[in-house]
Order: structure tokens, then C-alpha cells, then sequence
């Protein structure tokens, strides 16, 4: 099978949030990457509208927040592509991804690459 992945993804399991509207999930976060996310599938999940995702960093009060939208939905789990995020949030998202992945050079590409198809999609 093809990769077709173009963003290195960590483990980073985690307690998270889904929203949409006035409607909250409880979830948990599986994998990340600066592209998106890898969470459960909560319990009666129908979202209507710009769906968030949020959560906090272990042992501190940094929460990272995104707009996403569901790009699958198998086995229980939803993969989440990011449509925005916000300059804190991306902030952090890179340093906890470059402390992860060791390869500060390959981080730097897939940021270039982030903000190329972001900016492609404005």
C-alpha cells in the first residue's frame, strides 16, 4: 500500500475535546501531526457545522485548539484534517512535534509544506 502521507505523525495519547456548535465530545487523542489528528470516535458524535478540536498539554495549562474536519471515520476513530489553527496553537504544535520527532530539518519541510496548502486553500 502507498503512503500517502505527508506529514510525519507522533503517538501522543491524550484526553481531548470535540465541538461543534454548542455541542462538546469527549474524546482521546491517538496520534497528531501539523496537518491533523487521530482521535476516537465519541459516543452519539453528529456534528453540524466547523467542528473543533482542543486539548491541553500534559503538566501545564497550554491549550492547543483547531478547526478540523473529518476526513474518515473507521473502526472508531476519526481522522481529523486541519482547516485553521491559530498562531499560539501552531506554535506549540511545532515544538512538541520537533521535541518528538528529533529531525528539526524535517519538521522545517513539513511546515513549508503546511502553509503552502494552506495558503492554496484560503
Amino acid at each position: 500500500m502507498d503512503e500517502k502521507r505527508k506529514f510525519s505523525r507522533i503517538l501522543f495519547t491524550i484526553d481531548a475535546q470535540l465541538s461543534c456548535d454548542n455541542k462538546v465530545w469527549s474524546t482521546h487523542l491517538l496520534d497528531l501531526c501539523l496537518n491533523g489528528a487521530m482521535v476516537e470516535e465519541p459516543a452519539d458524535f453528529a456534528p453540524e457545522g466547523v467542528l473543533a478540536l482542543s486539548f491541553c498539554l500534559p503538566q501545564s495549562e497550554v491549550e492547543l485548539c483547531m478547526e478540523a474536519d473529518v476526513v474518515h471515520r473507521r473502526n472508531g476513530l476519526l481522522g481529523l484534517r486541519c482547516a485553521l489553527i491559530d498562531i499560539e496553537s501552531i506554535s506549540h504544535l511545532r515544538r512538541l512535534l520537533e521535541l518528538n520527532l528529533g529531525d528539526a530539518s524535517l519538521l522545517h519541510r513539513e511546515l513549508e509544506q503546511f502553509i503552502a496548502e494552506h495558503e492554496q486553500s484560503r
